[in-house]
């Protein structure tokens, strides 16, 4: 039997390991500054799950109430954000992450047609080994096949015009590279990533998961080998006039504290989930914009990577919603006020526009959202 200072020391532990990415965020709010930055491109990561249950992990809906969600979502998204503009003129969007192990040809069907009326893109998301490790072949079949099905529906993209399709990635329960406990058994998974055509990751942030990492609040590529257990863990910043060679690369969403409400002793952690727990509102737009990710040298361009899940019911009105909707409104007339320009873009556009800063371009993020990667329908 364990004695008490043996537990107090596994729970420090645990604690340890759950807030190693707090020294990174306390050190770069010191230099955050305080001016206001020109562009915000925002775009939401929707993990994308009709088949959900809240409560019955095990029980998935079946395809007829599935396709009876999806076709909700899609007749109600279009409706309400219907005269929802950017700064630019651009439509608001989410990128879908569809689960590739629950891939339905009508539920993509409906979902394809709805981001060809410009109202989103489809990316992979994929949970696997949960029930026993997955390997790697089993992985890279499962991203291809998904991969092959997606392309049947006119989604996914091509890196500068040749060679085969590229998707974005998300990773089921946030264990990227095997780097949570169990949903994986893949240490190798971002080089199983980079050989089936993933140009970027959007998984992270995932506190209060503990898969998450101590690296925050960053765009960059990992250092190799790419074969390695959980390689994201480390990785050169992206920086202007400076091509990534390395994809895919990793695309961080805000986490920081919020010093503006209080849980009890401590501070709130702003972790860019949209919930309706925790809705989009002003004061964490800003928490958004404070965490400054984007690309050296290129300090005006702020990336804001947000995630939610649509289909969890618990979630849907918030994001379907007056809540949304307001919140929208209110960002935009916000901007006027402060001189910033609100650009709504999905994963691949988010990218290209990344790609446009590594390589010294200029002039406005709108006129890169398809500067490499381009739609392949």
């Amino acid at each position: 039997m364990q004695n008490s200072a043996d537990l107090s020391i596994q729970k420090g532990r645990k604690l340890f390991r759950a807030v190693k990415w707090l020294p990174a965020s306390l050190y770069q709010g010191l230099f955050r500054s305080s001016s206001e930055p020109t562009d915000a491109l925002i775009a939401i990561a929707n993990h994308f799950e009709p088949y959900i249950q809240p409560g019955l992990p095990n029980s998935p809906l079946p395809l007829d109430r599935q396709l009876t969600r999806v076709r909700d979502w899609v007749e109600t998204f279009e409706k309400a954000f219907e005269k929802v503009r950017d700064s630019c003129g651009s439509r608001f969007k989410h990128t879908y992450f569809y689960p590739g192990e629950h891939y339905h040809s009508e539920i993509l069907s409906v979902l394809a047609d709805h981001c060809a009326r410009g109202r989103g893109e489809i990316e992979i998301h994929l949970h696997h080994g949960t029930i026993s490790p997955d390997t790697p072949d089993g992985v890279r079949d499962k991203l291809l096949t998904f991969r092959a099905q997606l392309l049947s529906h006119g989604c996914l993209s091509i890196l500068d015009g040749v060679g085969a399709p590229r998707y974005a990635f998300v990773h089921g329960n946030f264990a990227l590279a095997n780097s949570g406990k169990g949903y994986c058994g893949v240490d190798s998974e971002l080089q199983v990533l980079a050989d089936t055509g993933c140009y970027a990751d959007f998984t992270l942030p995932s506190w209060p998961n503990p898969a998450q990492i101590a690296k925050i609040n960053k765009i960059y590529e990992c250092h190799p080998p790419l074969g390695r257990r959980a390689a994201h863990k480390h990785g050169r910043d992206l920086v202007r006039n400076s091509r990534p060679t390395l994809l895919p690369l990793i695309v961080e969403g805000p986490l920081l504290l919020d010093f503006s409400r209080w849980n009890g002793i401590f501070p709130f952690i702003e972790n860019s989930a949209i919930t309706a727990v925790n809705p989009p509102t002003l004061c964490r737009f800003r928490l958004w914009m404070n965490a400054k990710v984007g690309i050296q040298g290129q300090a005006n361009w702020i990336f804001i990577k947000l995630h939610c899940h649509g289909m969890d019911p618990r979630d849907t009105s918030t994001l379907l919603g007056p809540t949304m909707f307001n919140f929208l409104n209110d960002i935009l007339e916000l901007a006027k006020q402060e001189s910033i320009r609100i650009h709504f873009v999905t994963a691949r556009e988010m990218a290209n526009i990344i790609f446009s800063a590594c390589d010294a371009r200029c002039g406005s993020p709108e006129n890169f959202r398809d500067y490499r990667l381009r739609l392949i329908c």
